[in-house]
């Protein structure tokens, strides 16, 4: 039983270690790459909750999708998420990755991000501002601290659902080795 307590008190802590250095990659596929320069610069500043721009998929713990997808550009997600260690989390930023938004009704637009990868937060808006991002942002590193945020432990158990859904938009998806 004590093992059991050290394990949760290990975990608490390496949940806690991960909240306060974030390395975000974003994709920016649509109007939410215009409300990301502002966030991040000095006004609202999101390098002071510990958030900050990485270079590579390798170094992000975020995925941030910050706009309508394409079956295009969805492959290109998939292998982007794929590339990324664990942890990783994604964010969907407004409604063009909940329901399309205003191209909902596009044969090429796809709808419903979680269906293909697992999307740990939603923010809402069309675009969300930076205070919704940041909003987002803060909520994120709250259901990391407490374990919440497990969209890739899903993703792995889960692995087969989301690749029957990511074959049926896009054929056959190559995995790398």
């Amino acid at each position: 039983m004590n093992n059991k307590y050290e394990s949760n008190k290990w975990q608490e802590v390496i949940n806690w270690v991960q909240t306060r250095s974030l390395f975000m990659l974003h994709y920016c596929t649509g109007c939410g790459a215009i409300e990301l320069p502002p966030t991040m610069t000095s006004r609202y500043d999101m390098s002071r909750f510990g958030i900050g721009p990485a270079a590579t998929p390798r170094q992000a713990d975020i995925l941030l999708i910050t706009g309508y997808l394409s079956t295009k550009t969805l492959r290109r997600v998939i292998y982007t998420y794929e590339q990324m260690q664990n942890p990783k989390f994604v964010m969907g930023f407004g409604s063009c990755t909940i329901n399309g938004g205003m191209y909902w009704d596009s044969y090429n637009t796809i709808k419903q991000l979680d269906k293909y990868i697992p999307v740990d937060l939603y923010i809402a808006g069309c675009m969300p501002r930076p205070e919704a991002i940041l909003e987002g942002f803060l909520k994120l590193k709250e259901k990391i601290e407490t374990g919440s945020a497990d969209g890739y432990k899903k993703y792995n158990k889960e692995y087969e659902k989301y690749k029957k859904n990511q074959e049926k938009v896009l054929g056959e998806v190559k995995r790398r080795q």
